[in-house]
């Protein structure tokens, strides 16, 4: 006899519950097999939503690379930084307008070198130091060490807008 596949061959299956929750439920017996197949169940629709909301706001994100005290960042709206500090006070509003590329609504502009019209505005939350680095110098067989710690200075901001340019 011919092999078949078996969706030709085999019975039409029974109708099964649509979630592991209901499988759970109808399960005779062992309640802690149902509740370990309710817990999948709840793991697997979490997972899953959250994939989605994640989903949603790659979407609609938009974002911007700018050059701030010799470095170039990448800046999403609503998000802080810790940059070099700048000299602005606590609660100012600082806008940058180095801008080297603009991706604002799934459109993107890039600049030669920069984006004209395109400015981002940070707000100054803080003044701060960054954590200590140990700076350790020493010569081979001179018995010459030095050790030096460095803080580097740094001004934590809130990027308020991305404005983008022509």
């Amino acid at each position: 006899m011919p092999l078949l596949r078996p969706s030709l061959t085999a019975p039409a299956p029974a109708m099964s519950p649509a979630t592991p929750k209901e499988a759970a439920k109808d399960a005779p017996g062992d309640k802690a097999a149902a509740k370990s197949a309710a817990k999948a169940a709840d793991k697997a629709a979490s997972t899953s939503s959250a994939a989605a909301a994640t989903q949603a706001d790659a979407g609609d994100s938009s974002y911007a690379i700018v050059e701030a005290s010799g470095q170039q960042f990448w800046l999403q709206p609503q998000r802080y930084y810790d940059l070099d500090r700048l000299s602005a006070e606590v609660g100012a509003t600082v806008a940058l307008d180095k801008v080297l590329l603009v991706n604002a609504g799934g459109k993107t502009s890039l600049g030669q070198p920069y984006v004209k019209g395109a400015t981002v505005t940070l707000k100054v939350l803080e003044h701060r130091r960054g954590p200590k680095v140990i700076v350790y110098k020493m010569r081979p067989k001179k018995k010459t060490r030095r050790k030096n710690g460095h803080r580097q200075e740094l001004t934590r901001v809130m990027v308020e807008t991305i404005k983008p340019g022509s």
